[in-house]
């Protein structure tokens, strides 16, 4: 199904939702490096104190608990939110971005397991914006993958994927 949201009230709304969820998890990522935050960041104590009601607990401590998966953590973190936050913003590769944090978002979901006020919570919320705003290809309304969708790196099939 192919439609196009130029132009149209619900495509600049979907433009909003793609800067606003954009700006959430850049905002999210820099204030997680170090020479913001003044100390360097560290996932060890959420995941080393996962929730047992958690459906991916064991994994979380286990991550916690292995050195280089650790370090790998602490540093993927703050750039991947990030780089996910400034596609976002910027509508690039919004396809891309928007998978990758739905990812992050579903870890979050899952690892935080605080359902005790039900199973909709801010974490599901975020993980159904990045759901939408990769669907609707957000990038194109006001953003960069409508220009790069003109040159010949957007004619590529892939592209048609990774851009939106």
């Amino acid at each position: 199904m192919d439609f196009d949201l130029q132009g149209t009230l619900a495509g600049y709304w979907v433009a909003v939702l793609r800067v606003l969820t954009g700006y959430w998890f850049l905002h999210a990522g820099i204030t997680k490096f170090a020479f913001v935050s003044g100390e360097p960041f560290s996932a060890q104590g959420y995941l080393a104190n996962a929730p047992a009601a958690s459906p991916i607990q064991g994994f979380l401590v286990w991550a916690g608990q292995t050195t280089w998966l650790l370090e790998f953590t602490n540093v993927m973190i703050p750039v991947g939110e990030t780089l996910i936050g400034l596609g976002l913003v910027v509508g690039a590769l919004v396809r891309l971005a928007s998978l990758f944090g739905g990812v992050l978002m579903a870890f979050f979901y899952l690892g935080n397991a605080s359902w005790g006020q039900g199973l909709v919570n801010g974490d599901l919320m975020g993980l159904l914006l990045f759901v939408t705003v990769g669907v609707l290809g957000a990038g194109r309304v006001l953003g960069l993958d409508a220009v790069i969708e003109r040159t010949k790196l957007g004619e590529r099939r892939v592209a048609k994927y990774l851009l939106g």
